[in-house]
């Protein structure tokens, strides 16, 4: 039977015995003939039977339909049981029951017009997203299509969440339940799809097609999923490592799923509702890439926090697997803020716990101590032609907003055959019909920062762009991205840190890039001083200078500091009171309103509020 019969036939079932309600005397015959339909002709005269009519066309409880559904069930459970942990090795698998720790899920976003790096954002809204927490009921994946205060069905829900913080391990907890029969998700099918995967797709295609590349078991059944749609959700995951994802908001649809279009006006036309419009999408991106969703058609914003600090030690215990070891290593993190603050992002946790685990082995035969043996057979030099290779690839990529590269990208064929790769490369298998490609990813989106400021101190490649604007007043084009880059760049050039990597990578940076920064570094804080507006990420690249020199040589005609209305972190107040320990004279003006300062943060910084004219 075609979808189309079938959507007049899901017509019917909801409206018609409306229509015999008013229409008592009304003669109906209906004829219908498929493989699971037999032929029926019935009339009725009055509504008592109703009952009878909706009986005849439930046929979406036909016994083909429901194997469909268990056999569906059957293949999620078997594709979501294993963990995918970060550099997880081949063949090892990692029970998902057994690892999975639970996220913290609010109602909300960070903000379109947020313009700070997003994952120092997610630094300082962290305290905030807690206490939101604690005042508002906490929501479950089961939870995300039920809202109590929605004034319409909930359709179309958005979960947004920085680099690293669980968007696609909430998916697979999602796919994991409903293949186990868990039946709190009210659906019959999951569709799954991930834009790493559809970024292979370079030709016209259709629904029907997509869903079937993944899922040829649903083939004899798909016109009735598809037909009841509103027991339909489907999957979504990495809106921002779509290659396409600015092209979105089409305004050229796709009504049917047999409709060939380009693959973004496919993916287009069933997020804003125009294909498949009772259907359930759930859509997964980082912040960097919302503002260019159509977020007219979004019923329900939800951002992922992270772990509490409960459940970070819930992480430590389940990653080492022995309650006396997990409770020192949680504690060595615990007496390192900054640390502790790392693992509330999962991506984090997951190398700070591998990083201990190292740490605890090193007298053993580990991967430390590999490196160590490789550079006493004087394998420094392939080292360090690595790390370039690898800064290249992040350097590139970063500037073009890619955190994805493919086998068949020539900075990616120059690091084949390195044993250090895959330290900080993840790699995934995209599997299309007729080939397969390798699609690579740093660990985590601040790991690519790194290497590419790496890049950027040791070659003669320029400062992006985007860097020398930023003494100015930022513009929407600049949504803070570079932020870290340029705090680890600022610390890669200093004296200590250069010296470091000339001794341990032997790849020596520039003498003159690294004055021609400090020089930069000194001549734009002299200038925002003026007005104090956009000065944080400058002062943290002061601070990871670590030369008192360079403060001393601002000497600002007005010295302002204004931070208002940005929750701040330990680090952002360490970095502020950094500078100014290291200036003399008046304060012309302190502004701390909205930063969410605490008692304690004040204090610390006492002596330094009697120096301020103006002090907010």
């Amino acid at each position: 039977m075609s979808y189309k019969i079938l959507k007049v036939i899901n017509y019917l079932k909801s409206n018609y015995c409306v229509t015999l309600k008013k229409k008592k005397n009304t003669v109906l015959k209906c004829i219908l003939s498929s493989s699971y339909i037999p032929v029926y002709i019935f009339s009725s005269y009055t509504s008592t039977y109703e009952w009878k009519w909706k009986i005849i066309l439930s046929f979406f409880s036909s016994t083909e339909y429901s194997k469909a559904k268990q056999k569906h069930k059957e293949v999620l459970r078997r594709r979501s049981e294993s963990m995918l942990f970060y550099n997880t090795r081949h063949g090892e698998k990692i029970q998902f029951s057994e690892h999975y720790v639970n996220l913290l899920l609010v109602d909300g976003h960070q903000g379109l017009e947020n313009k700070r790096h997003e994952v120092l954002t997610f630094g300082q809204k962290r305290l905030c997203l807690q206490q939101k927490s604690a005042v508002h009921e906490k929501i479950t994946p089961a939870e995300l299509f039920s809202c109590a205060k929605a004034v319409r069905p909930v359709r179309k829900v958005l979960v947004s969440g920085v680099a690293g913080i669980g968007k696609t391990i909430l998916v697979q907890k999602m796919l994991f339940d409903f293949g186990g029969n868990k039946d709190h998700l009210a659906f019959d099918f999951i569709i799954h799809m991930t834009f790493r995967d559809l970024n292979l797709i370079d030709e016209p295609t259709s629904l029907r097609e997509l869903i079937l590349r993944k899922n040829r078991h649903l083939a004899k059944e798909l016109d009735n999923i598809l037909a009841n749609d509103n027991k339909l959700l489907i999957i979504l995951d990495g809106f921002d490592e779509f290659r396409h994802y600015r092209s979105c908001d089409v305004d050229s649809f796709v009504t049917e799923p047999d409709e060939d279009a380009e693959v973004m006006e496919v993916i287009g036309s069933l997020m804003q509702g125009e294909l498949l419009p009772n259907a359930s999408v759930l859509l997964t991106s980082r912040p960097a890439a919302i503002s260019y969703i159509p977020v007219g058609c979004i019923d329900r914003f939800v951002l992922i926090a992270g772990f509490s600090l409960a459940e970070v030690q819930d992480f430590f215990f389940r990653y080492f697997q022995d309650r006396t070891l997990a409770d020192r290593m949680f504690s060595v993190v615990s007496a390192n803020e900054l640390m502790l603050t790392l693992c509330y992002i999962p991506a984090f946790c997951y190398i700070v716990c591998c990083i201990l685990k190292e740490s605890k082995d090193l007298c053993g035969g580990t991967r430390a101590e590999t490196c160590l043996q490789d550079q006493r057979a004087g394998a420094i030099q392939q080292l360090s032609d690595t790390v370039l290779k690898l800064g290249r690839l992040a350097f590139k990529n970063l500037l073009e907003h890619q955190t994805l590269f493919y086998s068949s990208d020539r900075e990616v064929a120059a690091l084949e055959g390195s044993s250090l790769v895959s330290a900080f490369l993840d790699k995934t298998i995209a599997e299309e019909p007729g080939f397969t490609e390798e699609v690579y990813s740093f660990a985590h989106l601040t790991i690519q920062e790194f290497f590419a400021a790496v890049y950027c101190a040791v070659t003669d490649h320029p400062l992006p762009d985007a860097l020398e604007r930023t003494s100015c007043p930022r513009d929407v084009s600049n949504s803070g991205h570079l932020d870290l880059f340029s705090r680890f760049l600022s610390g890669i050039l200093s004296e200590r840190n250069a010296s470091l990597l000339s001794r341990q990578v032997g790849i020596c940076c520039h003498k003159e890039k690294a004055n021609a920064y400090r020089e930069k570094i000194i001549r734009e804080l002299r200038a925002l001083c003026e007005s104090g507006a956009h000065i944080l990420n400058h002062l943290h690249c002061l601070f990871e200078q670590q030369d008192p020199s360079l403060a001393l040589d601002v000497q600002p005609k007005m010295l302002r500091v204004n931070v208002s209305d940005e929750t701040l972190s330990q680090m952002d107040y360490n970095a502020i009171k950094y500078f100014l320990n290291l200036t003399e004279g008046k304060i012309s003006e302190l502004d701390l309103t909205g930063t969410g300062i605490s008692c304690d943060t004040l204090r610390d910084i006492q002596h330094l509020l009697g120096r301020c004219e103006s002090l907010w």
